[in-house]
């Protein structure tokens, strides 16, 4: 007798199809589990595990010309290199007098490397090297799809671009200065948590990071969340957002009819402001209109037809990447929640200041610069409805410790560091000890 339970009698007496209706039912089964896969997930094995930048997808389409008319020509800085790494290849360009100080520039969410144009130029002319590299995903840079955008990924990005260098940025007695914008600002201070004895000058401007959790509304929370609707179809409503088209769209930049309450529903909106107004390249009305004069901003006055808001949907269109690297960077990037990271970065301050107050006990002859009286500096835009003075100011201030932290308010919006970027360096350059702004125009935020 056979072992074997009867299970006949689970199967229909009735006429069988034939075979080809079993064949046709296995190949919809199956369509639908790899459509279900392919919209549902970045990672999945069917996806490559790096998307090419427009270096290796468009530059080898086009002739010179058409090169050097794109909204973010590759040579647009000196000193481009492109460093291979594991995770794609990432654009570097690094410039400047060698023995000058150093200073390492992130970016934001959104524009590249380029945003930071203005203030570069302007410090090397004062004697500084400096490096500026593209995020993942962001202008020449590669993007990883099998991992998460966050503090680990860029930390480690942040090294792979000191490490390509021809000079020493790490190492004994080698330090350099650390400047971070928007998204770039949280990224910066993360990297200082973990990495404090690399970095001898923290500069955020208009940063991320304490991005306070009630402006996080209900549609972010359905658009960059994961599992609930398949990817595709929530990478086309990011898109539509970015692009501010119809259907329901919001635009990135709010317009300056709109309340705080609508400017702040959204915190990708927030770190995402630096777009500018995507939707059209004519400058905007209204000077202090957040994205107004940073969509009209000439990073390049010899090349007028460069602008972040150029830059930007020229990767919206051209780097395959780039939207998968801007979802990733709002899920899991350190914008918000990070107070015990710059708690930390506080303490270690506070103790280097009482390490040098007993050197200076102990000698007559010995004085603390700017840099060694250990604070941060948080550069801010005064009409900025995105990072808000009135919060921003004492969030740092209890995590980093009030005497820790210089703040410098400047006339502007978001777009602080590329509509002011000459005043943006002089602030810079005094805190460093450099003498007074030459523009005068900002003011130390007072204590609150």
């Amino acid at each position: 007798m056979s072992s074997f339970p009867d299970i006949s009698r689970y199967f229909s007496t009735s006429p069988q199809p034939r075979p080809n209706v079993y064949l046709a039912a296995a190949a919809g089964l199956s369509l639908g589990v790899l459509l279900n896969r392919s919209l549902s997930s970045p990672y999945s094995p069917s996806h490559p595990g790096v998307l090419p930048s427009p270096r290796k997808s468009l530059l080898p389409t086009l002739s010179r010309t058409e090169i050097a008319e794109l909204p973010y020509p590759p040579d647009v800085f000196l000193g481009a290199r492109d460093v291979d790494s594991p995770y794609g290849t990432i654009r570097v360009y690094e410039w400047g007098p060698e023995e000058g100080r150093k200073v390492l520039f992130v970016h934001g969410i959104s524009t590249p490397c380029i945003a930071f144009a203005g203030m570069a130029e302007k410090l090397v002319e004062k004697g500084c090297r400096v490096m500026l590299f593209d995020l993942f995903g962001r202008g020449y840079s590669d993007t990883p799809t099998s991992l998460p955008h966050d503090a680990r990924l860029y930390t480690t990005q942040i090294l792979l671009a000191l490490s390509s260098s021809p000079l020493s940025w790490t190492g004994s007695n080698q330090t350099f200065s650390l400047v971070g914008y928007s998204l770039g600002g949280c990224i910066a201070a993360a990297f200082t948590s973990y990495f404090p004895s690399l970095v001898n000058s923290l500069i955020l401007i208009a940063p991320a990071g304490l991005v306070r959790p009630a402006h996080i509304g209900w549609k972010s929370r359905v658009l960059y969340s994961t599992g609930w609707l398949p990817e595709r179809l929530l990478q086309w409503l990011v898109r539509r957002r970015l692009e501010g088209g119809p259907s329901g769209a919001v635009a990135v930049t709010p317009s300056p009819q709109d309340t705080f309450d609508d400017v702040a529903a959204d915190a990708d909106d927030a770190v995402a402001a630096e777009v500018g107004n995507t939707a059209s390249s004519a400058p905007q009305s209204g000077g202090n209109a957040p994205g107004a004069s940073f969509d009209a901003a000439a990073l390049f006055p010899h090349r007028p037809h460069i602008s972040p808001a150029a830059a930007v949907r020229w990767q919206l269109l051209s780097h395959p990447g780039f939207l998968p690297a801007f979802m990733s960077s709002i899920r899991y990037a350190p914008i918000h929640s990070q107070h015990d990271r710059w708690t930390l970065i506080g303490r270690r301050l506070s103790a280097q200041k009482s390490s040098y107050a007993s050197l200076s006990s102990s000698s007559s002859s010995f004085s603390m610069n700017r840099q060694q009286q250990g604070k941060v500096l948080i550069i801010l835009g005064r009409t900025d409805p995105i990072i808000v003075e009135t919060e921003i100011v004492p969030d740092a201030r209890e995590v980093l410790g009030r005497e820790n932290v210089e703040v410098v308010v400047l006339d502007a919006g978001h777009e602080v560091p590329v509509s002011k970027s000459g005043e943006v360096v002089d602030a810079v350059w005094k805190f460093w000890g450099g003498g007074e702004a030459g523009m005068g125009k900002g003011e130390v935020a007072a204590a609150t």
